[in-house]
């Protein structure tokens, strides 16, 4: 979980690999008008990312429910939004990628091909509340290199498992 740019679906999808785990990429999983909006600048509303949620849930809670670990990239930028995605699995940890706002910023306007503009990065941060110490997440530095983080994401995961 974080902002665009952190690197979740760089890092979601190597740990993915590293554990054996499903992946889920939950860009895919906007409905078009969401896709539409944020392409024009427009920052998401929390009902506008209600069936979004529930789209990543269900991607998580099915392999879940046949014994499958799962790696899903989310924002999931509120504790409500992190909380939502508890409903369909309650033992869910988060791994929040922490960036600065200026690579953030950096990264989503190098982008090729993404329907993220780097204007909705402040929207981002402002709409970010980190994860608190009862949330079960684990806050990892998103400027590291991928392997670094992926490596540190695998020892924390297996340690809490």
């Amino acid at each position: 979980m974080g902002v665009a740019g952190c690197g979740k679906s760089a890092v979601g999808e190597a740990l993915a690999a590293a554990l054996g785990a499903v992946f889920v990429e939950g860009d895919r999983l906007h409905p078009p008008e969401n896709v539409a909006r944020m392409a024009s600048g427009e920052p998401l509303t929390d009902a506008l990312r209600e069936g979004w949620l529930d789209a990543i849930g269900r991607r998580i809670a099915g392999p879940v429910g046949d014994g499958q670990a799962v790696v899903a990239a989310c924002s999931a930028l509120k504790r409500s939004y992190r909380e939502r995605l508890r409903g369909f699995c309650q033992d869910i940890v988060f791994l929040y990628l922490e960036i600065d706002p200026a690579t953030a910023k950096q990264r989503v306007g190098s982008r090729q091909d993404h329907f993220m503009p780097a204007s909705l990065v402040d929207s981002q941060f402002a709409t970010l509340e980190a994860p608190a110490a009862d949330e079960n997440a684990l806050t990892l530095d998103a400027t590291r290199p991928i392997a670094e983080i992926v490596g540190d994401a695998v020892s924390l995961v297996e340690a809490n498992s």
